[in-house]
This record gives C-alpha cells, sequence and structure tokens, in this order.
C-alpha cells in the first residue's frame, strides 16, 4: 500500500548501520542495499538513511578515485552502545536512581563485567 511503512521507524538505520559494522571497509549505497535484509527498501530510501546517519554524526563519506561515493560507520558498534548508554543517563532527572534501576536489571554476568571495569579505573 502506498505510503505505508515497511520497518518500524528507526529499524532501517539500524541494518544499515549492521550492515557497515559487518563490512571490511567502506561501502557504496548499492553495496548496503544489497546487504540489507528483506523487505529490501529503494535505493534512494538508502541513500536518504546514509544522509541522515551522516548528518547525526554515525556515518562518514569517502569519496574514492576508483569507485562511486562510499560510505562508513564513524564509531564501532560498541562505542555506539557507550555513546546510546551515556545519552540515556544524561537525560535521566535522577540519575543515581537510573544507575541502579539499570545495574538491578543486569544478568549476574554483566555485573561481573561492570565490577571489573570498576576496578580496573579504580585503579589506574
Amino acid at each position: 500500500m502506498a505510503g505505508q511503512r515497511q520497518r518500524p521507524r528507526g529499524q532501517l538505520e539500524q541494518a544499515v548501520l549492521d550492515t557497515l559494522w559487518s563490512a571490511d571497509g567502506a561501502m557504496t549505497a548499492r553495496q548496503v542495499l544489497d546487504a540489507v535484509p528483506e523487505p529490501r527498501p529503494a535505493l534512494t530510501t538508502v541513500l536518504t538513511v546514509l544522509d541522515r546517519l551522516g548528518r547525526k554524526g554515525a556515518v562518514e563519506r569517502e569519496q574514492r578515485s576508483d569507485a562511486p561515493l562510499a560510505f562508513r560507520a564513524t564509531n564501532s558498534r560498541d562505542e555506539q552502545t557507550a555513546s546510546l548508554m551515556s545519552t540515556a543517563l544524561a537525560a535521566a532527572s535522577d540519575r543515581e536512581a537510573a544507575l541502579l534501576q539499570f545495574t538491578g536489571s543486569l544478568a549476574s554476568d554483566d555485573l561481573d563485567v561492570l565490577r571489573r571495569a570498576l576496578d580496573a579505573r579504580a585503579r589506574s
């Protein structure tokens, strides 16, 4: 049906970022399109998403003499996740409550990783 979204808002951006994170290097918009799972959007839609991600600072353009314009993620998946977590914490009106709620929801393995990271930071 015309004008109806085939994916929830933000899901295509995530699929494009996942594709770029999985790549060995920069990718053309066509390569990104070919790697995005079904349902495949139009090439112009992928270009729009890449442009929007570029304005958000998540993607950078790379002009190569031997190929069309290519794109790469500016941060790794881990760096992006950490940035999202920092942004969410900064938006909390009560940071302590947010941290307590977050840590209370972590699995024991994740808590162990967090403890080791905090211990390493305290020693440095």
